[in-house]
């Protein structure tokens, strides 16, 4: 195979990544990182460097942003970490009840509304003491402050991924196209 070819399944599986960057509980960082690395073994390194830091930096930063993200709307929501675990088990739940039901969207559906209802089940335990209508009521609000902080943390990551892959794309496109670089 030559190098041509690899260079772009390499970037086909960064487009992977990209798009589990934003699909909830998928590792779309990890995906891109695995394809440098396979782009690196087939390269015998070539071209590691600075840029390559970069990318892995950017990478790194991303999953922490979606972490962050999460734990400061779940903070901001007031949200337990009942909450916090209910949407975690329900993203998971979601995604694997819903994979055999409805193959192309079902996962997806699933992770978002699993994510929702395991937070607001969490909550809504965790806050037994409470009146049922305050119940309600604070779960509603928890589970929303994950849900949307989660979605925002995987539109950040999601974004950063892209730039990790458009740097990749910027500091290898002409060792694999060099006759470009000559205009």
């Amino acid at each position: 195979m030559d190098i041509t070819t690899i260079y772009w399944i390499v970037l086909a599986v960064m487009a992977i990544g990209v798009i589990g960057a934003i699909i909830p509980g998928l590792p779309g960082s990890s995906i891109i990182l695995v394809a440098i690395l396979v782009w690196s073994i087939v390269t015998n390194f070539a071209g590691i460097g600075l840029p390559m830091i970069l990318i892995f930096t950017v990478l790194i930063l991303s999953a922490v942003v979606e972490y962050l993200a999460l734990y400061f709307g779940a903070k901001q929501s007031g949200a337990s970490k009942w909450s916090q675990y209910g949407a975690i088990i329900g993203m998971v739940m979601g995604f694997v009840g819903l994979l055999p039901a409805l193959p192309l969207g079902g996962p997806l559906i699933g992770v978002l509304v699993g994510a929702v209802l395991g937070a607001f089940i969490g909550e809504y335990l965790y806050r037994s003491n409470l009146e049922s209508n305050q119940r309600i009521k604070q779960a509603f609000k928890a589970s929303t402050g994950i849900v949307v902080a989660s979605i925002i943390g995987n539109v950040i990551e999601a974004l950063l991924a892209a730039l990790a892959v458009a740097i990749f794309v910027y500091s290898t496109w002409s060792y694999v196209f060099p006759a470009v670089n000559q205009y």
